[in-house]
């Protein structure tokens, strides 16, 4: 049978993974429900999803090892672009997505009432498979409350959410005026980029608040979400390793710099002084958060790669880095 990705379709990381192994055409089964996150617990797995269930019994559930896991044990049809430089870039746009513009996904299902009561309905409809509306509804009420209840510990507060949005429309913004043009942001094929990016959007296509916002504001970047769900017909190249990059990476890069650096810096600078909380401000609007351990690992991986890159790398993006206030991160 291959892989069985045991999944949510309200979970952006499952639906990035379900899109990349349709992409890759690697053998799987899409296995979604309330199932999932028990099956973590039961195998001794972070309480996160999707749970990837190997050929040869093994599980994982961190959606970025799983990727480049995948990438050491299957050859054909690579999310990684083959030039070093290249391939660090798309990965700061892969970490970009999963750990801020996810943020976006979490504020637009959870601060206002409508998205609160649709979303909390259909996840579980979803989650029980039936079993009758009076138990979907009463399951939706506590994940309602539980979900809400979380807001603060992964930034999504009201007061922070008008620097999270502002964020994501120049995001949309990049991805509309591009996919008009080109789908792919290296060459003819999607790239670990795409695949995220897509993962975190794909969920703003389906709140009303969000969709509503994507359907009048960027139509095409909200038609483009079909296209990555499933790209396993695509058959391209990667560019040249000495093409400039694409606007769109350009755009996207910039809101790296703008918003997640000083968002990384400021959680890390916190973590060592042994804060709570931290808090930054962006463009005059403020953020504030719980310090956050697992993005202090996300920062580690970001340096770890920058360091390993051959020097000719280095010297061919630090421009592009620094021009997008990204240097400061890997200094």
């Amino acid at each position: 049978m291959g892989y069985i990705v045991h999944g949510a379709l309200g979970s952006p990381y499952s639906l990035k993974i379900r899109a990349l192994l349709r992409y890759r055409r690697i053998a799987h089964a899409w296995s979604h429900g309330n199932h999932a996150l028990q099956l973590a617990a039961e195998k001794s797995l972070p309480p996160v999803i999707p749970v990837i269930e190997y050929p040869d019994g093994g599980y994982r559930n961190d959606s970025t090892p799983v990727l480049y896991d995948l990438e050491e044990r299957h050859n054909d049809r690579s999310v990684i672009p083959p030039d070093p430089a290249t391939a660090f870039i798309a990965h700061l746009l892969e970490d970009f997505a999963d750990e801020w513009l996810t943020k976006a996904m979490f504020g637009y299902r959870w601060l206002k009432e409508v998205d609160q009561l649709q979303m909390s309905r259909w996840l579980s409809f979803d989650a029980l498979k039936g079993g009758g509306l009076e138990n979907s509804q009463d399951m939706a009420k506590g994940f309602r409350d539980r979900q809400v209840g979380r807001m603060a510990i992964v930034g999504c507060t009201r007061k922070n959410f008008s620097l999270i949005e502002d964020s994501m429309r120049r995001v949309l913004q990049a991805l509309e005026d591009h996919v008009v043009n080109e789908h792919w942001f290296f060459g003819t094929r999607p790239s670990l980029a795409e695949i995220s990016i897509y993962g975190q959007l794909s969920q703003l296509g389906v709140d009303p608040t969000a969709q509503s916002m994507m359907r009048a504001d960027f139509p095409y970047a909200f038609r483009w979400l079909l296209h990555v769900d499933d790209a396993s017909g695509i058959e391209g190249e990667w560019q040249d390793s000495d093409a400039p990059l694409k606007p769109v990476v350009e755009k996207i890069l910039n809101e790296f710099g703008r918003v997640y650096v000083p968002f990384l810096l400021a959680n890390a600078a916190a973590s060592e002084a042994s804060e709570k909380t931290f808090r930054i401000e962006v463009d005059g609007m403020p953020y504030e958060q719980g310090t956050f351990k697992y993005q202090l690992k996300c920062l580690a991986d970001l340096r770890t790669r920058y360091a390993g890159l051959p020097g000719e790398a280095r010297q061919r993006i630090d421009p592009a880095l620094h021009s997008a206030g990204c240097r400061e991160l890997f200094q």
